[in-house]
């Protein structure tokens, strides 16, 4: 038991949120080739194992969180969460699935957790909007599948002032549909990728991006005072 605590104080002390001065997480992924030997290790406790499984996944975990929760003192706390229970269930995982999509649900599932925790507890202030975007500004690949579906077409308000009314309004979609929406359109994941990290039928994942991506466009517009064309 001491051991296992050693551990988990040990996975605690490695990981830390991601700053604005790291390479962009594009450059550190684990190739799939190289998957299969990390995990081996990391099923024999290889430490040096985990430091490069933290290194590889630990801005994208603080980011979700981050988007999921909208608190980065809560996102920071769950994501060492989220490696410490990585590091204990390794054994457990069976390669059904990426490596990252097995991380990812473990994510998910943290934060719904602590969501819930937060609603009990009236505590789920957001950080300001400001610091959200110093912490992990969207990707490309986000602003471009989220932005250009509540673009103003006159673009007189744009860049910054409308990614900041974007992140408030997926703070505020129902935490089912936040979650798929977060997934498809900021982390660029795939349907099927999806559908393993939530456990849902792909047919359930695309009515609800659908559904989150529609409520979005009202929160925007209701923000905007005028209907998007």
């Amino acid at each position: 038991m001491a051991r296992q605590s050693g551990h988990d104080n040990a996975a605690r002390q490695r990981f830390a949120p991601p700053s604005a001065d790291r390479a962009p997480w594009g450059g550190v992924t684990v190739p799939n080739d190289a998957e299969a030997g990390l995990i081996q290790r990391l099923v024999a406790r290889d430490e040096q194992a985990f430091n490069a499984l933290v290194r590889a996944y630990e801005r994208r975990v603080f980011a979700l969180l981050l988007r999921m929760i909208g608190n980065g003192a809560e996102a920071e706390d769950l994501a060492q969460e989220v490696f410490v229970q990585v590091f204990k269930a390794i054994g457990t995982f069976r390669g059904d699935s990426k490596l990252s999509t097995w991380i990812y649900r473990i994510a998910i599932n943290l934060s719904k957790n602590r969501s819930k925790y937060l609603r009990v507890r009236h505590a789920g202030e957001t950080d300001p909007l400001d610091a959200l975007q110093e912490h992990v500004p969207m990707g490309e690949a986000g602003k471009q599948a989220t932005m250009a579906y509540v673009a103003r077409p006159d673009d007189m308000v744009a860049g910054k002032q409308m990614e900041r009314i974007v992140q408030q309004g997926i703070l505020e979609l129902e935490p089912s549909f936040r979650e798929c929406l977060v997934l498809r359109d900021v982390e660029d994941l795939s349907y099927e990728e999806i559908a393993s990290i939530t456990g849902l039928p792909e047919g359930t994942v695309k009515s609800r991006i659908h559904r989150a991506r529609g409520q979005l466009r009202e929160i925007v517009e209701r923000a905007l005072g005028e209907k998007l064309r």
